[in-house]
């Protein structure tokens, strides 16, 4: 039991917690040097390759049945978000480059024009 001067209780746990936090460190540091090897690397790449060997054939099918249904729904693929942002960008340059050359063409109409110049320009407006 406590007494009066502040002393914790005893906990008959205290003694196996400690055990476990030994325990776990021991296991973590052999651990940390396992995976800090070669062979474990190497382990590791060859099943992760096998993996995604047999596992691409399932890929594939479900990638396949996504798409049917995604079109069978009316909903928009990756492929149609894709070409859709490759026209996006396509119109987005094009208007760019139109501003370039706005901003070129008012720059020479605001210079010193020439009376055979704006004698043509005049001509246009009046159409």
């Amino acid at each position: 039991m406590a007494d009066s001067k502040g002393e914790k209780p005893y906990d008959p746990f205290e003694a196996l917690r400690g055990l476990r936090d030994a325990g776990m460190d021991a296991w973590a540091k052999a651990m940390t040097e396992a995976i800090h090897t070669d062979a474990y690397a190497q382990s590791s790449g060859a099943m992760l390759d096998a993996y995604l060997t047999a596992s691409a054939p399932f890929y594939e099918s479900l990638q396949k049945a996504i798409a049917q249904a995604l079109q069978q729904l009316n909903l928009p693929s990756r492929a149609d978000f894709v070409s859709l942002s490759e026209r996006l960008t396509n119109i987005e340059t094009r208007l760019d480059d139109m501003d370039a050359k706005l901003d070129r063409v008012l720059a020479k109409k605001s210079s010193p024009v020439t009376p055979a110049v704006a004698a043509r320009s005049s001509r246009k407006e009046a159409r």
